[in-house]
Order: C-alpha cells, then structure tokens, then sequence
C-alpha cells in the first residue's frame, strides 16, 4: 500500500476496497455513498462522457446485469469465482488517486477482458470512471445487451 510522507494511505486504497464491498452487495449505502455527484462515466459504448451521478449509477447497473460483477447472490458469485467462470478481477494497480482494475469474464461462452480505470478525490469518493473492454467481439456484444439493458431499466 502507498501512503504519503505522514504515513496516511492514498485515497484510491479505501475508495477501492468501498468499490469491492459494493460488488459484493456490502456496502450501505451502496453507489450513492462512493461517486461524487459530477462523476464521469466513461464507457466503451457511448461516444460521449456521461456526467453525473444518476447517469452514472444508471449505467453500472447496466454493466453490472450484462457483463456481470454485480446483480448476483453472493453464493452464485463465489460459485463463479471458486470454478473460474464469472466476472472476476485479475489485476489492480492502485496508487494516488487512480487504479486500474483489470477483469475476466465470459458472455454466450465468449471470453470477455477489460479494465475499469477509477479516479478519487481525497475523500476516497470516485470522480471518474472508465471502462475498456476487448476483443472487438465482445464489445460488439456487450454493446448489444447494454443496449437492451438501458432500455429496460430506463422503462422504454
């Protein structure tokens, strides 16, 4: 863990471990309690930034019910991740106020890889959240259930 000259952690340690507790369905509070009211959601999908909490929210939500990594019981999920199958993060780098979180999954059988990149403020609260998904297979297919996804949960 990084911390600064006082000994004090950088932000992104705690904002990071609030992220993983709200996978996991822990956190009170949920999404409301880690993004910043004018956070950026940066997606693969969507050509422009979108802005803002509720559009924000709107959107991981969406993520999380197509790619996965949230939406599940806790038992189905540590099924998933105890047989290697499901959303599972593979690698993070965490330093300052940023972290790049690296994440496998599988849909309809094809292998899905990408990164969530996550900015703090210094009150561990995210201000900016992108995400970058490969190969161009998958991102073909996550923007199609995305798609249908957002729909849904807009109420179209």
């Amino acid at each position: 863990m990084t911390t600064d000259t006082t000994g004090v952690a950088d932000p992104i340690h705690h904002c990071i471990d609030q992220w993983h507790r709200h996978i996991k369905g822990e956190l009170e509070g949920g999404l409301d309690a880690i993004l910043h009211p004018d956070v950026v959601f940066i997606s693969p999908i969507v050509f422009t930034p979108q802005k803002g909490r509720d559009i924000t929210k709107l959107y991981l939500a969406a993520a999380g019910g197509t790619i996965g990594g949230g939406n599940k019981k806790r038992e189905d999920r540590e099924r998933e991740e105890a047989e290697g199958k499901g959303f599972r993060y593979t690698k993070e780098i965490l330093q300052g106020n940023h972290a790049m979180l690296e994440f496998e999954t599988s849909m309809d059988g094809k292998y899905v890889n990408g990164v969530d990149i996550i900015s703090c403020n210094a009150d561990s609260i995210i201000t900016e959240f992108r995400v970058m998904i490969r190969p161009l297979q998958a991102i073909n297919m996550v923007h199609e259930q995305m798609k249908a996804m957002l729909e849904k949960l807009e109420g179209k």
